[in-house]
């Protein structure tokens, strides 16, 4: 019995000396201690953190979407000024500097059309220096007819207006092109030229 009394009061503590009401009686029937949100307000809580997030989401997202159609539209101007660009320099050409000319037309083409034009170049300036000719193209609609990421499909359509060695006019043409232009970097090259009747 001595044991027990000395192991009590080690433990600072013994049956008899507890205070009335101390434990988890004395909490029996109380609310939450104040500062401890009640259902209501954390339900409120709840409801307001997740309107924020998804506010924060749907703002997210219509950012990120009008980013994505800004960078479409920059796209699509950088395809039409290209193929519009690139429908003058193959219809404009005079037989005193044909071979710039030329060189103009294959500094704006890649691939195939490239590839086409290059090898059939050198007869092209022969042609033009024996007719003594001069042509001028005038670009009078244009417009992208289809565009992904990095290609655009463009529609040209194009008056001409040709002079020959003896100064005499010619009736004016009028053609329409399908121009595709690849995306360069920032800018773009003529991958083919289809002309449609």
């Amino acid at each position: 019995m001595a044991d027990d009394a000395q192991d009590a009061e080690l433990s600072g503590s013994t049956t008899d000396d507890k205070p009335d009401g101390v434990g988890a009686a004395a909490f029996a029937g109380q609310g939450p201690p104040s500062g401890w949100a009640t259902p209501a307000e954390r339900w409120a809580l709840v409801a307001g953190v997740t309107v924020v997030v998804v506010l924060g989401a749907l703002v997210g997202w219509l950012g990120f979407r009008a980013y994505e159609s800004h960078t479409a539209e920059v796209q699509r101007n950088v395809f039409l000024e290209v193929a519009r660009q690139s429908a003058v320099n193959l219809t404009t050409f005079d037989y005193q500097h044909v071979d710039a000319d030329v060189q103009r037309i294959l500094g704006s083409a890649t691939g195939s059309f490239y590839d086409k034009f290059s090898h059939r170049s050198r007869s092209f300036v022969d042609t033009v220096k024996r007719s003594q000719s001069k042509s001028a193209g005038t670009v009078t609609e244009a417009g992208v007819e289809s565009q992904t990421r990095d290609e655009g499909q463009v529609l040209v359509a194009v008056t001409v207006k040709t002079v020959n060695s003896g100064g005499a006019e010619q009736e004016r043409q009028a053609f329409r092109m399908r121009i595709t232009v690849i995306k360069m970097g920032d800018g773009g090259k003529v991958s083919n030229v289809a002309f449609l009747s």
